[in-house]
């Protein structure tokens, strides 16, 4: 069986969806889907540092979500990179 890819929102490189992170809108909120079921309109990102750091700068999220992303949420995908739960 193949495996699905999903493409970065940052860098347009497509990866497993086991090497992503998935982020959702829901209720207005962007939020970090842990699980990948969240029944929203998500993007997926790099778990590299390197895409992590140029989201902020090239608003990948605004766009994709089409609204403006307040900087609580770049914070939360940065600490959720650095607390170990991601492995790149």
């Amino acid at each position: 069986m193949k495996t699905p890819l999903r493409m970065c929102v940052v860098c347009r490189q497509q990866f497993p969806k086991s090497e992503l992170i998935r982020l959702v809108k829901q209720d207005g909120k962007i939020i970090i889907d842990k699980n990948n079921k969240i029944q929203c309109r998500g993007v997926w990102i790099c778990k590299s540092s390197d895409c992590i750091s140029k989201l902020k700068k090239s608003k990948s999220l605004n766009r994709a979500f089409k609204c403006e992303i307040p900087n609580e949420v770049y914070e939360q995908i940065g600490d959720y990179l650095q607390n170990g739960n991601i492995n790149h």
